[in-house]
């Protein structure tokens, strides 16, 4: 998408990768497509009971989370009957330590899903003026153009970011991306910063989940009416028990990208709500990550993917934009972004954005910002720091 705006509360089996012979064919995302029907058993997360419940099917929340709860004043009981809705300014959970995201099963039913507004960062004049002498010239736009359904098929494995915020439920977009350190059995997310926590002026955002290929096969508003979750969610919802973004993010992060955006990324390790495989077997594919930081030259082209809810999309459909990418700057001061001509808008937030390399696609960057007009799209470059964060996820997280 565009940027996303965020306030501290924003608004509202695949098969094997293709050799590609440009960015399109390995992107349109092809580029990590499935065998398989959406009926086959490997298309579909196993249905045994939540990790999260017990035998009585009672949801509970693990004793290290209701510590952690406890150490901050909250009550774990009162979070799961609805305490998290408590945005007390005392108890806004902000230090990179403070994570909580405990399962509440049931809690993303498709119409509180539908109801989520778009988290979106929009840069003025005046941000982006900041940066002249480094940014290249604006990039045309570059008309988004709808995914080819059904998803699970035709892209890469990208999904919907769900969570709380202060001002009600919001969306941005995901990627499931490779587990180096387990390989076959990545349960890891890639999305942008402000999707999971509010930057300077706020803290971690609650009830964080994320939707593998959501809507599969695109349907409008008016077929989703009387939908059944499997329709919505076809691979099942997974909470995210750990979320990492950057401390750049953290400090500096603001309603217009401020100078967290160039770090606007962060990995989410998740859990089913239901099932015991991995998520990257249950959806069959996952991508790696390019930390090199590639220039436009090296790039040639990027797409960036995404479910843009803001006006004149309604976030139920997946598109793409295609274009060679430019450098984007806020500030001389701070690395330089990506950017392309795309007119996804908030919604598309946390999108992969995506190159070939070898042959193979690749996620390079995920959208953070972009301007009101909707023209394009700016992410970070995902350099050393980076990949320490995903590192660091993957060691610590991975295995669980």
């Amino acid at each position: 998408m565009r940027s996303t705006r965020t306030s501290a509360a924003p608004n509202r089996g695949r098969r094997t990768v293709l050799a590609a012979t440009g960015l399109v064919a390995a992107l349109a995302l092809t580029a990590t497509a499935c065998d398989g029907s959406a009926d086959s058993a490997s298309d579909k997360p196993d249905a045994t009971t939540s990790q999260a419940a017990d035998g009585g099917g009672k949801v509970r929340i693990p004793a290290e989370l209701a510590g952690k709860l406890k150490e901050h004043g909250i009550d774990a009981d009162r979070w799961k009957d609805g305490g998290w809705k408590d945005w007390d300014k005392d108890k806004w959970l902000s230090d990179a330590k403070d994570f909580v995201n405990p399962v509440i099963e049931g809690l993303w039913k498709p119409d509180r899903m539908q109801s989520a507004k778009e988290a979106d960062k929009t840069v003025t004049t005046k941000d982006a003026s900041a940066g002249q002498g480094v940014s290249d010239p604006d990039p045309a736009p570059v008309r988004a153009q709808a995914e080819k359904t059904p998803y699970h098929r035709n892209a890469a494995p990208v999904g919907k970011v769900f969570f709380d915020s202060p001002d009600g439920p919001a969306v941005c977009s995901g990627t499931v991306v490779k587990d180096v350190n387990h390989p076959g059995k990545s349960n890891l997310v890639w999305t942008a910063g402000h999707c999971v926590h509010a930057g300077g002026n706020g803290g971690w955002y609650r009830n964080i989940t994320f939707v593998p290929a959501y809507n599969d096969y695109g349907k409008s508003e008016a077929e989703l009416t009387n939908a059944n979750p499997a329709e919505i969610a076809p691979y099942g919802n997974w909470w995210a028990d750990w979320a990492s973004t950057s401390n750049q993010w953290i400090k500096g992060g603001s309603e217009t990208g401020g100078e967290g955006a160039a770090y606007d990324y962060a990995v989410l390790h998740v859990k089913p709500e239901r099932g015991g495989k991995s998520l990257e077997e249950t959806v069959g594919a996952a991508l790696d990550v390019d930390f090199s930081a590639p220039s436009a030259a090296e790039a040639r082209k990027m797409g960036a993917w995404g479910y843009p809810a803001a006006p004149p999309y309604n976030g139920l459909k997946m598109f793409k934009c295609v274009d060679i990418p430019g450098r984007f700057s806020l500030s001389p001061t701070l690395p330089t972004m990506h950017r392309i001509g795309c007119t996804m808008t908030g919604g598309s937030s946390g999108g992969g954005w995506f190159r070939v390399r070898d042959g193979k696609s690749v996620l390079v960057s995920n959208t953070s910002i972009g301007p009101a007009d909707n023209s394009w799209l700016a992410g970070p470059q995902l350099g050393r720091d980076a990949e320490a964060l995903y590192q660091n996820m993957s060691k610590t997280y991975g295995g669980r």
